[in-house]
């Protein structure tokens, strides 16, 4: 074990290390209550295609411009940490799915329920819902 330490020493310095690991555990603790906490709060038909999602309609369109900036600035960061959270300790798959939500592309809508529709992801959110006393999450029966 000493020697891949070493190795690795070589390459990369302790103290990135060090930074790498605090920023891991950081990103753990973080997703571990960010992501029940958002989950929870979500409308039980926010993933369905059928429900129109409409954001901050009425308001100012300069406001509108900086809010559509600033949740796709951070539905990239999620989806940034999520992927990283496939490698490293944290919930990468519920992570990505908020940052997949948080961002603006075409089709988005399909992509979250086909992400939402996986029945152990369901189940799990579902479950999480279900502590908390909220309704189920409800999906389209065929979001392609």
């Amino acid at each position: 074990m000493d020697w891949l330490l070493s190795t690795v020493q070589q390459y990369v310095s302790a103290d990135t290390l060090v930074a790498l690991t605090v920023l891991s555990l950081a990103f753990f603790i973080g997703s571990l209550i960010a992501i029940p906490y958002i989950l929870v709060r979500l409308p039980a038909d926010y993933f369905d295609v059928r429900v129109p999602r409409p954001w901050m309609q009425n308001h100012h369109p300069v406001l509108r411009l900086v809010g559509h900036v600033v949740k796709n600035a951070v539905g990239a960061i999620f989806l940034f940490a999520g992927f990283l959270m496939l490698f490293l300790p944290g919930q990468g798959i519920l992570t990505m799915l908020i940052g997949v939500s948080m961002l603006d592309f075409p089709g988005k809508r399909k992509v979250e329920a086909r992400m939402i529709g996986q029945p152990t992801v369901l189940s799990v959110i579902n479950g999480m819902r279900q502590k908390f006393g909220k309704p189920p999450l409800t999906i389209a029966d065929d979001p392609r």
